[in-house]
């Protein structure tokens, strides 16, 4: 699920960042880019950060088992997509 659709930041970024010591939304917005366009996503963000709705849910070996590379992050290398348009005909 994507947090950000702004900068195309994805929950498992987000549960990573604050695994890997974010504490503030200042400093997932540093480390992803989190809420620096239109801010929609800040509230959500947040709640992932110590203290947050979704935080108490997270606990350390839960974090591990879920991170895992996601296609926009920077060390999946060239990853590209390719985007196939049809058109219908009547």
């Amino acid at each position: 699920m994507f947090i950000c659709i702004c900068s195309a930041v994805s929950e498992r970024q987000v549960i990573k960042a604050v695994a890997d010591g974010a504490q503030t939304l200042d400093d997932l917005q540093v480390d992803l880019g989190v809420a620096m366009c239109c801010g929609r996503c800040a509230e959500t963000a947040s709640e992932y950060l110590p203290g947050g709705r979704y935080a108490e849910h997270l606990s350390a070996t839960a974090i591990g088992a879920v991170v895992e590379e996601a296609a926009n992050d920077a060390s999946a290398g060239g990853m590209v997509v390719q985007v196939v348009t049809r058109r219908a005909y009547a």
